[in-house]
């Protein structure tokens, strides 16, 4: 038992400080020996824990998202918000992790780009697959404010739609464009939250 724990915690560890060459060398730039590096041990070791550098990436955005989602969780779960708040909440949560994580945004945004442009993959499919948790809390809290008589009776899809679309120029202009004024952002976020309120 103590094996696993011990296992765990030092892929946990060799994650964090793998996001960390990933931000600061872009993806291209990372090889498995640079991550040993920052881990301070083999690349042997390294091999233990993860086949490639790739699959260290994958774990490192997983880890992070997850991280997210737990917050999120909470959020939703806190008995003493109501739906518009706990939907602003949510929303003010993504756009800090996004402020945070800027760099790392980056990478994934450029990574993704360039299985588009080597492969030819379907990068719409692989961001769903990521973000589809996401999309079910903001359905959840959606679908709560309309029971509550709170927010307009809406189609729910169309309403989840506008603030994931809102999400991800949020991360475009943060990620992308360098805008460290999150007071934009957070405003639209806000007119939208305003505009699906049954009593605004």
């Amino acid at each position: 038992m103590a094996i696993i724990v011990e296992h765990d915690k030092r892929k946990s560890e060799i994650l964090a400080k793998a996001l960390d060459v990933f931000v600061k060398e872009g993806y291209e730039n990372v090889t498995f020996q640079k991550i040993a590096d920052r881990c301070m041990i083999t690349r042997t070791t390294l091999y233990i824990y993860f086949k490639n550098k790739r699959e260290i990436f994958l774990w490192s955005i997983k880890q992070l998202t997850e991280g997210l989602e737990k917050d999120l969780i909470e959020i939703v779960r806190d008995e003493n918000l109501n739906s518009e708040q706990c939907l602003r909440t949510m929303l003010s949560k993504i756009v800090d992790a996004i402020s945070e994580n800027k760099e790392l945004f980056y990478v994934v945004l450029t990574y993704l780009l360039g299985l588009r442009k080597k492969h030819g993959e379907n990068i719409a499919e692989r961001v769903q697959r990521r973000v589809i948790r996401l999309r079910h809390l903001l359905t959840a809290v959606i679908v709560r404010g309309q029971k509550e008589g709170a927010f307009k009776d809406t189609a729910v899809k169309s309403i989840n739609e506008m603030f994931y679309s809102l999400l991800e120029a949020a991360m475009f202009r943060i990620a992308v464009l360098a805008d460290s004024d999150l007071s934009k952002v957070r405003d639209n976020l806000n007119i939208a939250v305003d505009s699906i309120l049954k009593n605004a």
